[in-house]
């Protein structure tokens, strides 16, 4: 059973294109977009970039769980993710801020399933997944 699990791990790993790096200087400029909604606070307090709270704080949300910042209220589409589990990858934050309600409606399986996020990325994304990497000094 184990081979033919690490048979199989193997051949998706193969089978799936390779995320891209993305040049973090070029998604700082792209983030500026996101700002209407997001900030980037360090756990210190430092303000790495300061913009609304509309959208919940990205400081670390590479390989954070799924709408997990503590006291932010999500919809209840992306809380429905967060609560499976679900991590925030480079390629998941990608695919999100590509579509929001088309990625939440194919995680969920939830037709009426809606993002609330007002901003679609339909370029650049791996950019700007690059830049929030780049900001993390944990």
């Amino acid at each position: 059973m184990k081979t033919s699990l690490f048979a199989t791990l193997a051949a998706l790993a193969l089978a799936t294109p390779a995320f891209a790096e993305g040049d973090p200087a070029v998604g700082e400029k792209e983030f500026m977009k996101c700002r209407a909604c997001h900030s980037i606070i360090a756990p210190d307090g430092t303000a790495i970039v300061k913009g609304a709270a509309v959208g919940p704080n990205l400081y670390g949300v590479v390989g954070r769980q799924v709408a997990s910042v503590e006291d932010f209220r999500y919809g209840d589409s992306i809380a429905e993710l967060g609560a499976s589990g679900a991590v925030w990858t480079p390629e998941e934050i990608a695919d999100y801020i590509t579509d929001p309600t088309k990625y939440l409606r194919a995680k969920t399986g939830d037709k009426k399933a809606k993002g609330n996020m007002a901003f679609q990325l339909r370029k650049k994304q791996e950019d700007v997944v690059a830049y929030l990497q780049s900001v993390v000094t944990e």
